[in-house]
């Protein structure tokens, strides 16, 4: 004998209780000729009359009736299976891990991550400071659940394989000036050309940072060649020695906002105005957590776009 199907049990269990097919179609949603027919192969399958039909409706045969008192048993175990496992997975903590590089764990993290805090109060999330191309095998291993990167002028992308990179923002990047310069008193819209920028003193990242490449990348195109007497992966830090005067730099805009601007300038250079990408990257079936933070994260994104960027001294 075949196993019972566990949806014609059900159906039996319905007419049963309704003592009329008619009025179990409209609970389950059939059509009664549906129902009919689902109960007929029911009874094929056993080789047993299960209903007696009667012009008032229906009533159980002695083996529908038994039948009937085994489904509701497997039935009622499998409703409360069902609450058992959601009761669990709703028990279970949910958890992400980001991977983000510092001045979008600054600018860019906190605000979202605690909007999926508040909108998740049991949810463990964690941050990791990862600076690209680093995080990438991370993503792909499930250590992390999201990567935020990114990826300046002139720098090659990283191979993703397995991987969804989407876009957040593109971060534009200025020159900065200290206060006192001979180029700092212009309109801060007016572009310089790095031309006029020849035999400067520059601060930048160590050679091979991502920051000294779009530098280098920018310079040789201008068909000039950067000084870089002072270097730091640190914004803060760069943004501190041009401020005591000791070079210029270009630093993304994302990180101006907070600029002490009687120390420093803020320029845009002349031409095309290079940007880093900064992106979200993640697997391509991302968590339910994964997809709401992407969210928020674009709402963040959208405010600090919105926000000013440039100014004068």
């Amino acid at each position: 004998m075949r196993e019972l199907d566990v949806n014609r049990l059900r159906v039996l269990m319905e007419v049963a209780h309704a003592a009329s097919i008619a009025e179990a179609a409209r609970t389950l949603s059939f059509t009664p000729s549906a129902l009919s027919q689902q109960i007929s192969k029911l009874e094929a399958e056993l080789g047993a009359r299960l209903l007696e039909r009667r012009p008032t409706g229906v009533t159980l045969t002695p083996v529908g009736a038994v039948l009937v008192d085994h489904a509701e048993r497997v039935i009622g175990e499998l409703r409360q299976a069902r609450a058992a496992v959601e009761a669990a997975i709703e028990a279970q903590p949910q958890r992400l891990a980001l991977g983000s590089f510092a001045t979008a764990a600054q600018v860019l993290v906190p605000t979202a991550l605690a909007a999926l805090q508040h909108r998740y109060p049991r949810a463990e999330l964690s941050l990791v400071d990862i600076e690209p191309p680093e995080g990438y095998g991370l993503v792909t291993s499930g250590d992390l659940d999201m990567l935020i990167t990114h990826r300046y002028p002139g720098v090659a992308p990283t191979p993703h394989p397995g991987l969804d990179r989407q876009r957040l923002l593109d971060d534009p990047l200025d020159l900065v000036l200290p206060a006192g310069h001979r180029l700092a008193g212009g309109p801060a819209d007016r572009g310089i050309g790095l031309g006029r920028l020849v035999g400067e003193t520059w601060i930048s990242g160590a050679p091979g940072v991502p920051n000294r490449v779009c530098l280098e990348t920018l310079a040789r195109r201008a068909g000039v060649e950067p000084r870089v007497a002072y270097e730091s992966a640190d914004y803060h830090v760069i943004l501190a020695l041009v401020g005591a005067g000791l070079g210029i730099a270009l630093v993304p805009g994302s990180l101006l906002a907070g600029a002490d601007r009687s120390r420093v300038s803020v320029r845009t250079l002349r031409g095309p105005a290079p940007a880093r990408e900064i992106s979200i990257v993640q697997r391509r079936r991302p968590t339910a957590l994964a997809l709401e933070l992407t969210a928020f994260l674009h709402t963040s994104a959208a405010g600090l776009t919105r926000g000013p960027r440039r100014g004068g001294p």
